[in-house]
């Protein structure tokens, strides 16, 4: 029996049995299109929080007020704070690798526009936030380093604010906002930065000076943060040492305290991200990949049905002249020709998914020819390995007793 006869023998077997031969099919359909969409989701998950966290700026340090203890009551990081704005005055002057420095304060307040309200955090920075941060603006422009003396109530408003405020498209120079019942002049409208790595809306801010952040709304004499920018890529791991060191001698921290500040870098925040990011889509995939199985095992029940049903035909075959591997090699190019048919209608359907979860959700997806490639391997493979014991069996039945066999 040559290959044509044995692929012709095998596919009308399967075409006499259609609506099982589907059936049979819809575990690797279910577990291939499961595999692809979870991996598209993963990827596109992964690139996201990579291009958010570029987002945060060049080459961005951030120092955060430590845990601190007073009395026996121990306070967690960003309870207190012994940040202040000549730390970050002083790390800009005193730090070679440091090219920008801006202290951070935050109030979470309401922003009025004449008869429309919205609630959103307020952030006092200096101008070189612009740098830091890598955020210009869409319209107008920031606030200057004589506004931050003067303590100017100006402001600049994210794309989220701007919209509720004042409609969307809308420019709203010159307008004037209510802050706590002060009038702030907004001067700028910021681009959009969209979501960060954390879910939040980074276009839900405004900002402003932070003299005028600190004195007139926070009314505090501490920082929340600290944003640098270092000079260069390279000299990231060079910042963050000398911002330790000098915060630690102005602190007056002895050898043996911990520091009471912490000092993180986007290298070290997009590691984190990255790491949780590939762990939820390995987990994804692994759960994807079961169904795979599940189906191959569907793949040798039915198959074993096949060789109990075709007993007797499988008998005539061998005693007018096909040998063995003849009858191993049919049933496994039908256990193949099912997982391979599986796969490509589950390839489809893992695409549209994919498609149809990024257009509802507004998930970013990534679908990957090496996904694909990798999915549709696997169902081979588990046609291949779940396919073989039916095949062996069939090819190891004795003619006479297959002959017999009612």
């Amino acid at each position: 029996m040559n290959v044509l006869n044995v692929l012709r023998v095998s596919y009308r077997s399967l075409a006499r049995n259609k609506l099982r031969s589907f059936l049979t099919m819809l575990g690797i359909i279910i577990g291939v299109a499961a595999v692809i969409a979870m991996l598209a989701i993963g990827q596109g998950a992964s690139d996201a929080v990579k291009q958010q966290i570029a987002g945060l700026g060049t080459n961005v340090v951030i120092v955060f007020p430590f845990a601190s203890s007073q009395g026996q009551v121990r306070f967690q990081a960003g309870e207190t704070s012994r940040l202040t704005e000549s730390d970050a005055v002083d790390i800009g002057a005193q730090c070679p690798a440091v090219e920008y420095v801006t202290p951070v304060v935050r109030v979470v307040t309401q922003i009025i526009a004449g008869p429309q309200n919205w609630r959103t955090s307020v952030m006092g920075v200096y101008p070189d936030f612009e740098q830091i941060r890598n955020w210009p603006v869409q319209s107008g422009s920031y606030f200057t380093s004589t506004d931050e003396r003067t303590a100017a109530k100006v402001c600049l408003l994210g794309q989220t604010v701007a919209n509720n405020l004042f409609g969307a498209g809308a420019i709203p120079l010159g307008a004037t906002v209510q802050i706590r019942n002060l009038p702030f002049k907004v001067i700028g409208v910021l681009a959009s930065k969209g979501q960060s790595a954390m879910g939040q809306d980074n276009d839900d801010i405004v900002i402003a000076p932070f003299s005028t952040v600190q004195q007139k709304l926070a009314g505090t004499i501490y920082a929340n943060l600290l944003f640098a920018s270092a000079i260069s890529a390279k000299a990231v791991d060079t910042a963050v040492q000398e911002i330790t060191q000098f915060l630690r001698i102005k602190h007056n921290l002895r050898s043996w305290q911990p520091n009471d500040f912490t000092v993180r870098t986007q290298t070290e925040i997009a590691s984190t991200a990255d790491a949780t990011t590939k762990t939820m889509t390995l987990l994804l995939a692994s759960v994807a990949a079961i169904s795979l199985i599940v189906g191959g095992i569907g793949i040798m029940n039915i198959m074993l049905v096949s060789v109990t049903e075709r007993t007797r035909e499988i008998g005539i075959r061998m005693a007018v002249g096909a040998r063995g591997g003849d009858v191993l090699t049919q049933f496994l190019i039908e256990a193949l020709s099912l997982s391979l048919a599986g796969g490509i209608i589950g390839v489809v359907l893992g695409v549209f998914t994919s498609k149809f979860v990024s257009d509802i959700q507004r998930w970013p997806v990534v679908i990957s020819p090496q996904s694909i490639g990798m999915a549709f391997a696997f169902a081979a493979i588990i046609g291949i390995f779940f396919g073989w014991y039916p095949a062996r069996k069939a090819a190891n039945l004795n003619p006479i007793e297959a002959l017999r066999y009612e």
